[in-house]
């Protein structure tokens, strides 16, 4: 399983723009498809809400790729 290490600035990120920023898709809309879609996981949780708030100290997974958000 890859981990990347996402570095958070200011008070959290909209699930959608982790997801751009992190490389797992190429815009926020993709992002946004993808959650859609039922296949990334915030905390062990499906998550649905495009623009969920995430957190320092949540992770989020999408397939095998696992983003821990400092």
């Amino acid at each position: 399983m890859q981990e990347i290490r996402f570095a958070l600035e200011g008070d959290h990120i909209e699930l959608n723009q982790l997801l751009k920023l992190a490389g797992l898709c190429d815009s926020g809309g993709a992002g946004k498809m993808l959650v859609a879609s039922g296949v990334v996981m915030v905390d062990g949780q499906t998550e649905l809400r495009k623009t969920c708030k995430v957190r320092a100290g949540q992770v989020v997974k999408l397939g095998d790729v696992r983003i821990r958000v400092d």
